[in-house]
């Protein structure tokens, strides 16, 4: 999951540029998270993750229930050593910290792309196409990943990847691999904001 983000510059550290927050370079967790950050103040707000999610074409339940979930779990996480906030604020910078357990490994500890463990999801659990996964092969890799009495990781990414699944299944009912891809930097949601902003306004012209 091209960037969602502002324009990203050329330094490895989070910088500031005109008020907006600019991910690093290397964290290609942040830029992931960054759709989300609607005003670029390098902080998601639960009425932030709402939009994003209505944004991507998310009904109000969904979106609403993403709101709550995503940033009640993460806000205290990337807010080490501050007093917990009732508007439960995510900081971009400290995403990584969020990291929950039972996952595919393919951000490591510091939000980092590893690319040896994106291709072992499909190396792995594609049995029907290498290139894709269905429903099935979906729930075998997550039971694999999962780590002992880690019940809030099991949630977590039973969670991120089923509605993954709903949204962007093909008309086969396979998850394509660029597409999972294209989740972990970040591009897929920029992608799916315009296409329903399209389908809008073709709809309106009706």
């Amino acid at each position: 999951m091209a960037s969602l983000a502002p324009a990203v510059s050329s330094s490895k550290t989070n910088q500031q540029e005109d008020g907006k927050f600019i991910p690093s370079n290397e964290n290609v967790l942040q830029k992931h998270v960054a759709f989300f950050d609607r005003n670029h103040d390098g902080i998601v707000y639960p009425w932030e993750t709402f939009k994003g999610f209505r944004a991507i074409g998310c009904g109000i339940p969904l979106s609403t229930g993403a709101a709550l979930f995503i940033n009640m779990g993460l806000s205290s996480k990337t807010r080490p050593g501050k007093f917990p906030s009732l508007l439960f604020p995510i900081e971009i910078k400290n995403i990584h910290k969020s990291k929950h357990g039972s996952d595919s490994g393919v951000y490591d500890s510091e939000g980092r792309f590893v690319p040896s463990k994106f291709e072992e999801i499909f190396t792995k659990h594609a049995c029907t196409q290498p290139n894709a996964l269905t429903s099935d092969e979906l729930m075998g890799m997550l039971k694999a990943n999962r780590e002992p009495k880690d019940y809030g990781g099991w949630v977590a990414a039973y969670s991120e990847w089923k509605i993954l699944y709903v949204l962007c299944k093909d008309k086969n009912g396979l998850l394509r691999k660029d597409t999972v891809r294209a989740v972990y930097d970040g591009s897929l949601f920029e992608h799916m904001e315009k296409e329903h902003e399209s389908a809008k306004k073709k709809a309106s012209a009706v």
